[in-house]
């Protein structure tokens, strides 16, 4: 059955099939790939192209054969399952490979250097030296934000700035610096961090040029013309606001216009483009030069794209099911800290939601290259979910005399808490405006959006 379900499979990130070992260097390549990225399997004995079973003739000197250069050619050691497996009338040769605990792998060849491998969709891709360290530190499991900058010492961090991102949560005491471990000690002294210097560095520029997002918006579907374009070069934190503006800001709110009245909606919901945007950030590869996090609008979708493949071990299902490797541990501890990021993992599930409560498709989730994209497209592929306890809170709203959480809980009858997620869900929508100085406000009160005839 497990043989049935890989054939039933397209090649991808950790499947790949192979007519025969006639090239054991490309079944090699693959096998360090595998072993450097997420793990797969390989299967010998079908063509990659079409997909035919050819099956393996002699497939126990194939299997022979193939362990021997496994172990003569790979190193470090490496000792993935070799089965063969029974197939109609012939039999294929299945190479299960597990990401390894001691990566990177690297292939051995005669006479030129060695190579270092990772997977990339259904491709095998060299690692270069950023990508080679980033394995590294995967083993480690640590992260390249947590390095610190022993030139610089605990002034290269702009306390004020760093004061201000908090002032919403709580006030910052320098001590808290090192408690965020945006300062740690090296040697007898104290220096920033690689995360301190990128979220609230001084002199971030000069020493990460390329932490910055590019923002634009293009006409129709391709690059070929721009309307406009930004260089967000502020803290990221100020940066994600001013990206998320940017997106309001250009050709994303359509009209629905029914029973003689029309609505203003954005056609990407807001809490979608925050989930991507934040998530670009806390999980960009920030190691990799010569390319900052990029957001492009285009007219029937909106790509944001941050330098860094998936942490290694993780597969694009791994991470619509929830599961959670960060890269940045301390950017990601201080989004937590500031509310920008609830809890690991949770982002792309709260993005999917948004845009299927919209009655949008799901977002696109991609790596190209050694970036990671999210799309998320604007044509409407079903009616916006809107259950009985959202359509309750709107008829409370009909009246259109504002009324108080407590009020609207009371009167649909779920918690406090409860209603306030639902009219945080609905406002994003633009279905319920929210009224009063601030999100603390205690005598703010909601109302139905106006529809316009």
């Amino acid at each position: 059955m497990k043989l049935l379900k890989l054939l039933e499979q397209p090649e991808g990130k950790t499947l790949e099939f192979k007519r025969d070992l006639s090239s054991p260097e490309g079944v090699l390549r693959t096998i360090v790939a595998f072993a450097n990225t997420a793990g797969g399997s390989l299967i010998i004995g079908i063509e990659d192209r079409t997909g035919h079973v050819r099956g393996v003739s002699n497939p126990l000197d194939v299997e022979e054969r193939l362990a021997s250069l496994i172990s003569d050619r790979i190193a470090p050691r490496l000792v993935p399952e070799l089965e063969i497996m029974p197939w109609r009338r012939t039999h294929l040769l299945t190479v299960t490979v597990y990401p390894s605990p001691v990566r990177p792998h690297r292939l051995l060849r005669t006479g030129k250097d060695d190579q270092f491998l990772v997977r990339v969709g259904s491709t095998n891709r060299t690692a270069g030296p950023e990508l080679i360290e980033e394995l590294r530190r995967s083993v480690r499991t640590t992260g390249f934000d947590e390095e610190p900058m022993v030139d610089l010492n605990s002034e290269a961090i702009d306390f004020r700035a760093a004061s201000e991102s908090f002032a919403d949560v709580r006030k910052l005491r320098p001590a808290d610096l090192e408690s965020l471990r945006l300062v740690t000690e090296h040697q007898g002294k104290k220096v920033p961090t690689v995360a301190g210097v990128l979220l609230f560095g001084k002199n971030r520029e000069q020493y990460f040029p390329d932490a910055w997002i590019q923002v634009g918006r293009f006409r129709g579907t391709t690059r070929s013309k721009i309307e406009d374009h930004r260089a967000l070069r502020r803290y990221p934190t100020d940066a994600i606001a001013e990206a998320i503006a940017f997106v309001q800001k250009h050709s994303l709110l359509s009209a629905e216009i029914g029973a003689h009245k029309r609505t203003d909606r954005w056609s990407i919901p807001p809490p979608a483009v925050r989930e991507a945007v934040i998530n670009a950030v806390v999980h960009a590869d920030y190691s990799q030069r010569g390319a900052p996090i990029r957001l492009s609008i285009f007219d029937d979708r909106l790509e944001i794209e941050n330098p860094g493949l998936l942490p290694f071990g993780l597969t694009i299902d791994d991470i619509k099911l929830g599961v959670s490797k960060l890269r940045n541990h301390i950017i990601g501890r201080v989004f937590h800290s500031l509310g920008l990021i609830e809890q690991w993992g949770s982002g792309i599930g709260r993005m999917t939601e948004a845009c299927e409560e919209a009655g949008l498709a799901a977002p696109k989730l991609e790596e190209i290259g050694t970036h990671f994209r999210v799309t998320i497209y604007t044509d409407k592929v079903a009616e916006p979910l809107i259950d009985e306890k959202d359509e309750a809170i709107l008829r409370v709203l009909d009246d259109d005399n504002g009324h108080s959480t407590s009020e609207i809980a009371k009167a649909i009858g779920l918690s406090a808490r409860a209603t306030r997620s639902r009219l945080i869900r609905l406002i994003d929508r633009s279905l319920v405006r929210e009224v009063g100085t601030s999100p603390q406000d205690p005598k703010r009160r909601y109302y139905r959006t106006k529809s316009t005839g």
